[in-house]
């Protein structure tokens, strides 16, 4: 999809400027780079592979690399997507399995360095920090083991309209919510039955917010896509 700014959908419009204000008044000490928290016990190596090279017929739509995001500017210098390499051979047995119904999997972030994810912290009101990780503890997209997505048809190429839209900070964005369509519901559910099918579990807040089981085995990292080979 095009890199290309768009309006703002709804539930987003309502933080807009708070969020923007932040991103430029935020002061030095809460921009500075502290590290992420150091944590005790054994991790399994890490071990990201790019989604695109395991299976190019999922899609990206990388927001967080535009200004399509609710910070409203790019916080990724590239258009990448990572996992742990479980969770991105589980996700393309996900992707698979929807394919035989029509759709086809659409990622818009994956492995996330915890400098972004104290950011995002940083830049969201209090009233929605519960739906952005607080950097004291570390994302499980630091870990590399979440992944954000939806679907896309198979046929149109189109991405399948859902309950919200992505990072909509709303009611809506619960996996059980009950408003919308049956028709975006049947979707949301079938993309939720396909990813909790291969191991993954549905963020509370977030339908299209998925956790690898593992995730604990792995640690909390900040390295930039560019040191990722």
């Amino acid at each position: 999809m095009s890199a290309a700014a768009a309006p703002l959908r709804p539930g987003t419009r309502a933080i807009a400027s708070a969020v923007i204000a932040a991103v430029v008044l935020a002061p030095a000490c809460a921009r500075a780079h502290v590290g992420p928290p150091r944590e005790k016990g054994t991790f399994r190596a890490p071990d990201l592979v790019e989604i695109a090279l395991i299976d190019p017929t999922i899609k990206l739509d990388i927001r967080y690399a535009t200004a399509r995001n609710f910070v409203g500017r790019p916080v990724y210098a590239e258009a990448r997507a990572f996992l742990q390499r479980p969770a991105a051979e589980a996700l393309v047995r996900a992707h698979r399995a929807l394919q035989e119904k029509g759709y086809g999997l659409l990622v818009f972030d994956a492995y996330r360095p915890w400098s972004v994810t104290k950011l995002f912290w940083d830049v969201t009101p209090r009233s929605k920090r519960d739906f952005v990780a607080n950097p004291k503890k570390g994302s499980k997209h630091n870990r590399g083991c979440a992944v954000d997505l939806s679907l896309y048809d198979v046929r149109s190429g189109d991405e399948a309209e859902m309950p919200s839209a992505y990072d909509e900070m709303s009611p809506r964005a619960s996996p059980d919510y009950a408003g919308g369509t049956a028709e975006q519901r049947a979707r949301r559910d079938l993309l939720r039955a396909a990813m909790e099918g291969r191991g993954f579990t549905v963020e509370p807040h977030e339908w299209w917010h998925f956790n690898c089981r593992e995730w604990r085995e792995y640690p909390i990292l900040d390295i930039p896509f560019s040191a990722i080979r």
